[in-house]
């Protein structure tokens, strides 16, 4: 309590007010248009029209009252470089005139077409709902390299003085320094050194910028810049330098506090001679400054100056004193104080920043909230954000609300809306109604996805309409159909009283049918296809909805798939498992009659790394050889960002990686590497992002997905409906994670004119080894550990236990454990583990030997291997919990961590 006091003083010192987090259900994203080609920034008219850019040179306009997207402009763009190759260059940035009420102005920053390496800011006039081309005036030009990539920021914002700001990425290629600093001095590689743009005092590149507009279409230079105007070796325009890539800059519209989000370096590691681990920064500048690329990152982590001529390293650069002497700098050689990043993260998790997560990093800064700004809006976002600043992440898709003291320093996050689903947000601005606008840029790089879209997310303060949950016990059924409708599960969340409505429409000449009940039954008389409607009504007439499909006239089939003998719940590899599928239908017959065909019925059975799609052939079934497990692992990832399975991104497609690497043994090893630790130049200049988080096993599990995909699939065969398969464990499988699966469906002929029925059943083997980390359930004292995409269990403490519920003993012999008792990383002290059935003091079946305390393996490394200890267990039949105890009365602290158990038969 004495905590908490402290804690509450402190709060109300620095001016923080607690305030409860509005309910997520209070928000709502709406989709306004999608299907967009690169959508890059936005910027929302006071009349709420919005306009937006996609990187090849269109302007789109997005209209509220017609509810449509228009274009109102085509720009020539230059997007290759000068070998074909797709570039970051086009469209890059736009925004409006802060007194565009009167004036119309729009102001687009772009990579022209044409031989002159350059790129503009310019002024257009908005007429209507057109971008008059012809009032085009060339504000300021930045010259750049166009022979290799990349970096081109490019983001607009104003300062309340109505000064323009300007965002410019370092134009150099990242490929010739491995992830680390790109300061190659050797003649002719100038476009590999960021001391030229960056560093550089008199280039425009690496820079934000600041200027004021003219009407005129020149530009003055605001005092207070970091440069004076008439300085030697300056560029007056400059604000802040020392960016690698600042994508998207947001000023706070009372303060002028400059954000931004720099886009990072690749390397995946720390390096002696080279330089720390790459990191993103969101930024924060007060007034003008220097933040250091490409001599430090984050907190001013500081690089070696490494010579790429002789491949050896100098001293580490000096924050307080940073030099640029390359041969390609045209501006000063003594450069302002390196300053450091308001807030930085790697691709791993950091404890200073824990919620920002692990991934692959592309940090965007957003806008500073004020609610006093929207006194007049018709749904503005509620007072807790008042003052906050939202930044969000491009790969790692979310958005966070950062709360700030009244000084503007850093006090604390949180994910905003946390259930938020997003593609790549790119760019976001709050409109005049209050609503906060996002641009989805998609998850594929340099194309069209069909998943890119302009979203508003609306908040509700008032009343919330109805949730609704609407079923039925039947969907179809024979005639006359008896069906219990059920609105189970709709809420309100206002907790108004409500009303039911329930309506059905069924074929021409039937009368809708109104039930004014909660959960009401109906009888079908008449075949047909119906339609039963649920709309629940609040106190206030607000209402919610949903539909149901009845089909009223042809009973479904039934399937049952059942194993005649043997374990019930694991397979053992290259052992026979007997089954039989039984299907009867009540119009159609059943198999036993010989009514319904043998061939009619598909049957297949199929060992799978997990449980959506089936692996490799299984008894006298060929399925297609798919890696479900690495799968699953690559769409929860950021992998989708660079990669697809049969098209280029920014990388190479899967399917080019399989056929590249199919023959080459060492592939599975050598890939899963550089998942982990990142690398470059092997397809292309874009490096590959370090994915630290990622243990070793399920990188193998990812390449080895990404192998399979070089293998021809085979068409699919079907079992009998009464037979045996065996199990056999396909070359690169992991028969300790996948699982045996058998499914058996019969489509009948329909009836009554009413369409087909399908039913489908499914019966799953489990792998014989499990893992503890997955245990059904555990005692309080234990910890559960994430180690990759593993979870593992700690047994912190002794007379505890781990449950697997309702496992089958039948033909189980003997256990198997894998367990260690590290001394050095958990002082563990060792124990033993009793088996027992349904519940910790139950009947004993077996139980370990003493598993000694040792540090010979490291059990929090992937590559860990501890020995294992074979329980011989009494014969038992039939469904059990077992209840796995750890003991040791001695230890008063940790005693060990088990992995797995493996259930192994004579």
């Amino acid at each position: 309590m004495k905590r908490l006091l402290q804690v509450l003083v402190v709060l109300m010192n620095t001016g923080i007010v607690l305030a409860q987090v509005p309910e997520e259900n209070r928000f709502q994203k709406v989709v306004l248009t999608e299907n967009l080609n690169e959508p890059l920034e936005l910027t929302v008219l006071p009349d709420e029209r919005v306009l937006f850019i996609e990187r090849h040179g269109v302007v789109k306009m997005y209209n509220p009252a017609s509810k449509k997207t228009t274009l109102i402009a085509t720009i020539p763009v230059s997007t290759k470089y000068t070998d074909g190759s797709e570039a970051e260059d086009g469209l890059l940035g736009m925004n409006i005139d802060p007194n565009f009420s009167k004036n119309h102005w729009v102001y687009l920053y772009y990579s022209p077409a044409g031989n002159v390496p350059e790129n503009i800011l310019t002024r257009f006039e908005l007429k209507a709902n057109i971008l008059d081309l012809n009032t085009k005036k060339i504000i300021l030009k930045i010259p750049v390299q166009r022979d290799n990539c990349c970096h081109t920021g490019g983001s607009i914002d104003w300062d309340a003085q109505a000064n323009l700001y300007l965002s410019t990425g370092d134009n150099t290629s990242p490929r010739a320094s491995d992830g680390y600093s790109p300061i190659d001095e050797r003649p002719g590689k100038s476009p590999f050194d960021a001391q030229k743009s960056s560093a550089n005092t008199a280039d425009l590149r690496g820079k934000i910028i600041r200027i004021h507009p003219e009407a005129d279409g020149s530009y003055s230079i605001p005092e207070g810049n970091l440069f004076p105007r008439d300085a030697a070796k300056t560029r007056p325009e400059i604000y802040t330098m020392g960016h690698r890539n600042p994508y998207r800059i947001s000023v706070d519209p009372k303060t002028d506090f400059l954000y931004w989000g720099d886009v990072g370096p690749d390397a995946g590691r720390d390096s002696t001679g080279f330089g720390p681990a790459a990191e993103d920064e969101f930024g924060q500048a007060r007034q003008a400054g220097n933040y250091g690329w490409p001599y430090f990152v984050g907190d001013n982590k500081a690089y070696w100056d490494y010579d790429f001529e002789t491949k050896k390293s100098g001293d580490k650069f000096n924050p307080e004193k940073p030099v640029n002497n390359s041969p390609n700098n045209t501006g000063l050689t003594e450069l302002p104080a390196a300053q450091k990043a308001f807030i930085w993260y790697p691709a791993a998790e950091t404890k200073r920043f824990p919620l920002l997560g692990s991934g692959g990093r592309s940090a965007m800064a957003g806008p500073v909230f004020y609610v006093d700004q929207f006194k007049n809006a018709k749904r503005p976002f509620p007072t807790y954000y008042d003052k906050k600043l939202f930044i969000y992440e491009w790969m790692r898709d979310w958005i966070i609300a950062v709360t700030l003291s009244p000084k503007g320093d850093y006090v604390k996050m949180e994910r905003f809306l946390p259930n938020l689903e997003l593609e790549h947000p790119i760019d976001m601005a709050f409109g005049p109604n209050g609503d906060l606008y996002v641009l989805e840029y998609g998850q594929g790089w340099f194309m069209g996805n069909p998943e890119s879209k302009l979203v508003r997310i609306e908040y509700n303060g008032g009343n919330r309409k109805p949730s609704v949950v609407a079923n039925a016990d039947k969907n179809a059924g024979a005639l006359p159909f008896n069906v219990q409708f059920s609105s189970d599960g709709t809420t309100d969340f206002d907790k108004d009283s409500l009303q039911y409505q329930w309506k059905i429409t069924g074929p021409n000449g039937v009368a809708p049918i109104i039930l004014k009940t909660k959960n009401p039954a109906y009888t079908f008389r008449k075949a047909g296809v119906y339609q039963a409607m649920l709309t629940v009504t609040d106190t206030h007439g607000s209402k919610g909805s949903q539909t149901l499909t009845i089909k009223a006239g042809n009973e479904p089939p039934e399937v049952t798939l059942n194993l005649v003998s043997g374990n019930k719940t694991f397979f053992f590899p290259g052992k026979p498992i007997q089954y039989q599928v039984n299907v009867s239908d009540k119009e159609d017959g059943s198999l036993e009659s010989k009514r319904i065909a043998a061939s009619k019925v598909k049957i297949t059975a199929a060992y799978q790394d997990a449980e959506d799609q089936p692996k490799t052939a299984a008894g006298h079934q060929e399925a297609p050889v798919t890696f479900t497990a690495g799968k699953t692992l690559i769409e929860k990832s950021d992998c989708k960002a660079c990669h697809f399975q049969d098209k280029k991104s920014i990388g190479p497609s899967f399917k080019e990686v399989a056929a590249k690497y199919k023959s080459n043994a060492q592939a599975v090893d050598m890939l899963s590497d550089k998942i982990i630790k990142g690398g470059a130049g092997v397809w292309g200049e874009t490096a590959m992002s370090a994915h630290p988080s990622i243990g070793l096993p399920e990188a193998g599990q990812m390449v080895k997905y990404i192998l399979s995909l070089a293998n021809e699939k085979k068409p699919a065969t079907y079992l009998q409906p009464q037979g045996q398969t065996t199990v056999d464990i396909p070359e690169g499988g992991d028969a300790n994670k996948g699982i045996y699966k058998f499914l058996a469906s019969y489509t009948d002929n329909g009836s009554k004119g009413l369409p087909a029925q399908t039913t489908e059943k499914s019966l799953t083997l489990r792998s014989p080894t499990l893992m503890f980390g997955n245990a059904d359930d555990a005692s309080k004292q234990l910890m559960r550990f994430k180690m990759g995409e593993t979870n593992l269990l700690i047994v912190m403490a002794a007379n505890t236990s781990a449950t697997f519920r309702q496992i089958d003993l039948t033909g189980i012999s003997e256990l198997s454990m894998i367990i260690a008792a590290p001394i050095e990383r958990l002082n563990s002290a060792g124990g033993i583990v009793e088996v027992r059935t349904g519940s910790m003091d139950g009947p004993l079946l077996g139980k370990t030997t003493f598993v000694e305390p040792s540090d010979a393996v490291d059990v929090f490394s992937p590559a860990a291997k501890p020995v294992p200890f074979k329980v011989p267990i009494e014969p038992v039949t039939g469904f059990h919990d077992l209840y796995f105890v750890f003991k040791n009365d001695q230890a008063k602290g940790a005693l060990f961590v088990p992995f797995s158990v493996t259930f192994l038969t004579k």
